[in-house]
């Protein structure tokens, strides 16, 4: 009884924790759930949010304009290329792919109340001005950039310095009346609408996507090829290059800030949509779609994010607005706190007061001792059973128990009675833990020993049955690709050493 009371138990073998690999980005941006997921037939090429409440949002998908919470859906007489709403949400623009004519209608009636005329072939890029509701800057696939005053159906201002296609912009929001526009000539130039002529020339090496101003106006964002710049404007400089993507980036959004402060989204054809630190630039999230993305914006709450792909697949995802949830819930608090019944002692629930109270930090609790319950293989061990304590670990398929138990046996010196007189089956059990885990960075120290005193002890009971054989053969090939994987992350390391001292001298 003495030496059944001084035992103590087998604990679990103890690994240090390690580091939650979700940051508070992460878990941001994991908060948007897929809430609606739409097959639409031809490739998406435009998502754009309502600048004010409630947000809905249009998307073009060849002829197909389709306005999102609200039940309509109607095909126009030319294929779309660009949507965009004007900045008070009243009314929706419309570039065709003829480039004849671009559309204004309003949102609710679907009447066609504008069409300016000019374009020679299709406008991939409009986009009302912010300053006023009157003005409307264009690009085409006619190389041209056009200024137009919406109430006369006139260009105001044309630019024609581009060489190649036009298909993206961005407004200066802390400058009114200068534009940039970016091109498949590999150029950025920057426009003021009050001339003709472009007043800065940014040369970015590969056919420009999008092009996104910072609100500061001094910073600007631009994607052509697998490429991000992000450019000092007023110096005309690179401040740094985002190539984190493998495949063309299509589309730029910086966020509003909001609880996850300010970022930059980018999307691309990889079919990634990473988001980046605008204070370090360095990637703080990724999410991966099924189809290469040619379509992506974010509502100006921060709520809802729209993704469009080439496949036809619309994944929209919305977050629930926590700080509108905690402050129901101090709303709820504080009005109970205020409406608490005051008890006295003529009411009988003033004599129960106190039984569900917690104990403050001032209180002394007097803490229960539990006894800890032995698990099977304790008892085992106890009667010093080794063979039927090893296999009560294995049964039990925690690696964590198993390697506390043979940690043990080592330290009791009967790991090799324990291994003696196995039978088949037991074997193969063993063996099937060891080739699971002999390879696992934990447990390798003790397991690489254990598994060698198997092969000494068992040696015979191997040639003896097909199926154990069979298990020797996986415990090899197990071993042998761990061997190899380990030669390969050493040649690695030496390519590593030798690029690193390169860079050095």
């Amino acid at each position: 009884m003495e030496a059944a009371s001084s035992y103590v138990p087998v604990g679990k073998k103890q690994l240090p924790k390690s580091r939650n690999p979700l940051t508070a980005d992460s878990k941001f941006w994991r908060r948007f759930k897929r809430r609606i997921v739409d097959e639409q037939k031809f490739a998406v090429t435009c998502v754009d949010f309502c600048p004010v409440f409630p947000h809905d949002f249009v998307v073009t998908a060849s002829t197909r304009v389709s306005f999102c919470r609200i039940s309509c859906a109607f095909a126009m007489r030319m294929p779309l290329c660009r949507l965009c709403f004007r900045p008070d949400g009243q009314l929706i623009m419309a570039g065709g792919e003829t480039g004849l004519i671009q559309v204004i209608f309003d949102a609710n009636s679907r009447i066609t109340l504008r069409q300016l005329k000019g374009h020679s072939r299709a406008v991939r890029w409009v986009r009302y001005s912010e300053s006023d509701k009157l003005h409307v800057l264009s690009g085409s696939d006619d190389n041209s950039v056009r200024w137009w005053d919406v109430a006369s159906e006139e260009a105001v201002v044309k630019f024609q310095e581009h060489t190649d296609y036009v298909r993206c912009g961005s407004y200066n929001p802390a400058s009114p009346g200068i534009w940039v526009t970016g091109s498949y000539d590999h150029t950025v130039r920057m426009w003021d609408t009050r001339t003709a002529k472009s007043v800065s020339l940014l040369q970015h090496d590969k056919p420009l996507e999008d092009v996104l101003f910072f609100p500061s106006g001094s910073l600007l964002a631009t994607a052509g090829g697998n490429m991000v710049k992000i450019w000092d404007v007023v110096a005309g400089k690179v401040l740094t290059v985002l190539g984190n993507h493998q495949k063309t980036v299509k589309k730029l959004k910086l966020t509003t800030p909001s609880e996850s402060e300010s970022r930059l989204l980018t999307a691309s054809l990889d079919g990634l949509l990473k988001v980046f630190d605008i204070e370090d630039f360095k990637v703080v999230h990724a999410a991966k779609y099924p189809g290469p993305i040619l379509a992506m914006d974010v509502s100006p709450s921060c709520t809802s994010l729209a993704v469009g792909t080439a496949s036809g697949l619309l994944s929209v995802r919305q977050r629930k607005s926590v700080i509108s949830e905690e402050r129901a819930t101090q709303a709820l608090e504080v009005s109970g706190q205020e409406q608490k019944e005051v008890l006295r002692p003529s009411n009988f629930r003033y004599f129960l007061r106190g039984a569900t109270e917690k104990a403050s930090d001032d209180d002394y609790v007097l803490g229960s001792t539990k006894r800890a319950l032995r698990q099977e293989h304790d008892w085992l061990l106890l009667k010093f059973r080794y063979k039927d304590a090893l296999l009560a670990a294995l049964n039990t398929k925690d690696p964590t128990v198993v390697v506390a138990v043979i940690e043990e046996l080592v330290a009791r010196k009967g790991l090799v009675q324990a291994f003696s007189n196995l039978e088949v089956g037991e074997l193969e059990i063993l063996l099937a833990f060891l080739t699971k885990h002999v390879a696992s960075p934990k447990y390798s120290r003790l397991l690489v020993p254990a598994a060698h005193s198997v092969f000494d002890t068992c040696a015979t009971s191997f040639a003896a049955s097909q199926s154990l054989k069979q298990q020797v053969t996986k415990l090899k090939y197990a071993v042998e690709e761990e061997v190899r994987l380990q030669e390969s992350l050493q040649s690695f390391q030496g390519m590593l050493q030798t690029l690193v001292q390169a860079a050095v001298h």
